[in-house]
């Protein structure tokens, strides 16, 4: 969200040329500029300043990959993650066809073990995202932060006002090609598997943005992230179609669709729901309590069962709200229809990915490019 302005779609190879290695104050400079827009439109001065000077912050601490690999310093694992990504990172550039740019060629450690917090907030009886607006990706339906205390503060404020919230950590960002984004130590973190599907995620980011299009790009680089890191593993590059990460690649991707199917089936009913005028504003909230906690029994009771990895192991720890919903629909909308969409353009993801391309010049929702749906969204009993 950061940057300065740029076309409503982003990505491809046309127009791709303008990065910069951007030390503190060229960034600080540019963040302060547009302070006076985001303080017309909800963020404050001191907010864009902050997120300015932390990410110049980070884009200053940035030290080449092959320096790091090759540093005694460095640390066996670490050495072994960022090789990895590396090796990732070529991939896409050369199989995939991906716009990698600049991206992923640097490390930065930071001195934490979360980038940042994300907020959101909904209606507590509708799917009606609050939104800010930030340049060049316009408005989203979340706001990050450095500190904890102001995420907090942002928090209990909209849920005074009776908004549902949900306040997650972050460990990784795009700036969508226009900066060389390095590789964050909050992501090296993760296992092999993790490591590379987040890297291929964010660099679909670059590839392909569509400002006003949140829903669909973060299902889209879900789909692309995973899709990625499964061509990856499987590939001579990543192990081999034989290998333990390349098993792990496809059984997250097939629990993932399984997600996918379920929430979506949970936004449907909701919908539904909320869509009748004639319920009050209490008997709604009242009513979708009830859904989310009929459909967490048939997720504990169908769903988890199926599954092949821990990935939605915490799924349930946290009560449903709609917040929570929606920050969730939008990385998992519809994928076994972008996995049907692969599979009409012969499995090619460098295929599949050019369709939408070309699509995001004359289609106003980029979900319009996939295969109609096989199945309706599925009503939970």
């Amino acid at each position: 969200m950061r940057g300065p302005n740029r076309p409503p779609v982003s990505g491809g190879r046309g127009g791709r040329g303008r990065r910069w290695g951007v030390g503190l104050l060229v960034v600080t400079g540019l963040l302060a500029s547009i302070a006076a827009t985001t303080l017309a439109t909800g963020c404050s001065p001191r907010y864009v300043l902050r997120a300015g000077w932390e990410e110049a912050k980070i884009l200053n601490g940035r030290r080449s990959l092959p320096e790091v690999i090759l540093d005694p310093a460095t640390d066996a694992e670490t050495r072994g993650k960022l090789t990895l990504a590396y090796e990732a990172r070529e991939f896409a550039r050369d199989s995939l066809l991906l716009d990698v740019g600049d991206s992923y060629t640097t490390y930065t450690k930071l001195e934490r073990d979360t980038l940042a917090m994300v907020l959101s907030a909904a209606r507590s009886d509708s799917l009606a995202p609050v939104t800010w607006w930030f340049p060049i990706v316009g408005h989203v339906p979340y706001r990050g932060f450095f500190d904890l205390a102001d995420a907090e503060r942002e928090q209990l404020k909209l849920e005074a006002e009776g908004f549902d919230t949900y306040l997650r950590p972050t460990a990784a960002f795009s700036t969508l090609g226009w900066f060389s984004d390095p590789l964050l130590s909050t992501i090296v973190r993760y296992d092999e598997v993790e490591l590379v599907a987040t890297i291929m995620h964010e660099l679909a980011h670059n590839h392909l943005f569509v400002a006003g299009q949140i829903r669909f790009n973060e299902s889209f680089a879900t789909w692309v992230g995973r899709r990625a890191a499964i061509a990856f593993f499987c590939s001579p590059a990543g192990g081999g179609p034989e290998s333990a990460l390349c098993a792990q690649a496809r059984d997250r991707w097939e629990d993932m669709m399984l997600y996918s199917r379920y929430i979506d089936g949970l936004v449907a009913e909701l919908e539904e729901h909320y869509a009748d005028e004639s319920t009050t504003t209490k008997a709604k909230i009242a009513r979708r309590d009830e859904v989310f906690l009929r459909h967490r029994e048939h997720f504990q009771r169908e769903i988890r069962p199926r599954l092949r990895s821990l990935t939605f192991a915490n799924y349930d720890d946290k009560p449903p709200n709609n917040a929570i919903l929606l920050s969730r629909m939008r990385y998992y909308h519809r994928l076994p229809d972008f996995d049907r969409h692969l599979a009409l353009h012969g499995g090619s993801l460098p295929r599949a990915l050019a369709t939408f391309e070309a699509a995001a010049d004359v289609l106003d929702d980029l979900f319009e490019a996939l295969p109609a749906r096989a199945l309706p969204a599925r009503r939970c009993p």
